[in-house]
């Protein structure tokens, strides 16, 4: 049902409907197993992942949420619930299917893998922080893995001071069961031997594209390029520019929820709005 929008991150009629099946069978499979069954939803579904998507955009703290959404602790309550039932990675993994079908097979063949270490708010537990000291970074690791148009697989968030390699080889095996056509990912030289042998069991061939140490300034590299640039599209969601979560695996539904806008907005050919001019 077509409805109004509020701001600008909300999902457009032709955007809802690529989501709300997924949410909708979610809460009738929901409500199988409620003790209150007979008992009509409080708030519409749509209104809800809105205000989500709002968070994600606009980087604010849940407690800050517009009144013309539903209460705070009502949206965090279906956001925790999505992200523990794997709302959010399924959608993920619905709309990049959909969109590779315009041109691609819907399963990949190859994959590229990289990390990115964020610094964290003062709310986060210290014990699920660390410091990459390559990066002088006090915080935490987002390692992830798209396919070859750069569209997101996968996420692990970790400590910084986790090494490339063992969050690489956590994810790998992961994404090799869930996408067994994978055969062969890029990496840089961070992902040394013991994790080109781990992906040589998983019969995952490894390459490995390193920077020329004699250039200078900034070098698209062959393949690593597409990962990176799948971060510069997260970061377009404020709430990454930082990781404002008490928990990893809320901090990973945040990217996965950041990949199904961008997602929704290429298959409806609807633009991501920057920050530039507002």
């Amino acid at each position: 049902m077509s409805q109004p929008r509020r701001y600008r991150s909300d999902l457009s009629d032709e955007r809802w409907a690529l989501i709300e099946p997924t949410l909708t069978d979610w809460r009738a499979a929901r409500r199988q197993h409620a003790l209150d069954i007979g008992r009509p939803p409080e708030h519409d579904l749509r209104v809800l992942m809105d205000a989500i998507l709002y968070v994600d955009r606009t980087g604010i703290p849940w407690r800050y949420l517009p009144h013309d959404y539903p209460p705070w602790a009502s949206v965090y309550s279906y956001f925790a619930a999505w992200q523990k039932d794997g709302v959010f990675t399924q959608l993920n993994g619905l709309l990049r299917r959909l969109v590779r079908q315009q041109g691609r097979d819907t399963e990949p063949s190859a994959c590229i893998i990289d990390s990115q270490s964020v610094k964290t708010a003062t709310t986060v537990p210290a014990t699920t922080q660390g410091i990459d000291a390559a990066k002088k970074i006090v915080g935490r690791k987002r390692s992830i893995i798209t396919d070859t148009l750069g569209l997101l697989m996968a996420v692990l968030v970790t400590a910084a001071s986790v090494q490339d390699a063992p969050a690489g080889m956590q994810l790998l095996t992961s994404t090799a069961a869930a996408h067994p056509t994978i055969a062969t990912a890029w990496t840089d030289s961070a992902y040394r031997a013991r994790f080109i042998d781990h992906a040589a069991s998983l019969g995952i061939r490894i390459q490995t594209v390193s920077r020329d140490p004699a250039t200078r300034g900034f070098v698209p590299l062959p393949r690593r390029w597409v990962v990176e640039r799948t971060f510069g599209w997260l970061m377009l969601h404020r709430r990454l520019a930082r990781d404002y979560e008490a928990l990893p695996v809320r901090s990973e539904a945040m990217i996965h929820l950041a990949s199904i806008d961008l997602l929704s907005r290429r298959l409806t050919g609807q633009s991501t709005p920057t920050w530039r001019g507002t």
